[in-house]
């Protein structure tokens, strides 16, 4: 059974930092594009960042571009979200999600983790 843990949210000023973690177990990540996403109250879950496993590119949100960091430790099967200079806007739940090659869409989610920005 393939699961996607994530943690590190929590509460956070504005013009803090935070990293996110991913953990996935259940089948290797590194070949495949992992992504991050993120839902805020009463709004649509939308697109933050992605990771390519096959070249290691990567793409951000325009609202993120320059604040946000998507990182990948293949021998962890881990991705990683490092937030620097969080805003207001950036409050939401944050959830990170695996490709699947053959289904064609991110087929594995995480369950996701809060985060806060408390000022």
């Amino acid at each position: 059974q393939v699961q996607l843990v994530e943690s590190g949210g929590g509460l956070v000023q504005t013009g803090g930092s935070l990293r996110l973690s991913c953990a996935a177990s259940g089948r290797t990540f590194s070949s495949s594009t992992m992504g991050w996403f993120r839902q805020a109250p009463g709004k649509e879950r939308e697109f933050v960042a992605r990771s390519r496993g096959s070249d290691g590119s990567t793409n951000y949100a325009d609202s993120v571009k320059g604040r946000f960091t998507i990182s990948r430790d293949n021998a962890k099967n881990t991705v990683y979200l490092q937030m620097n200079n969080l805003k207001p806007d950036d409050t939401a739940v944050y959830y990170c999600a695996g490709w699947d090659s053959i289904s064609l869409r991110y087929k594995y989610w995480g369950q996701g983790t809060q985060v806060t920005d408390s000022t």
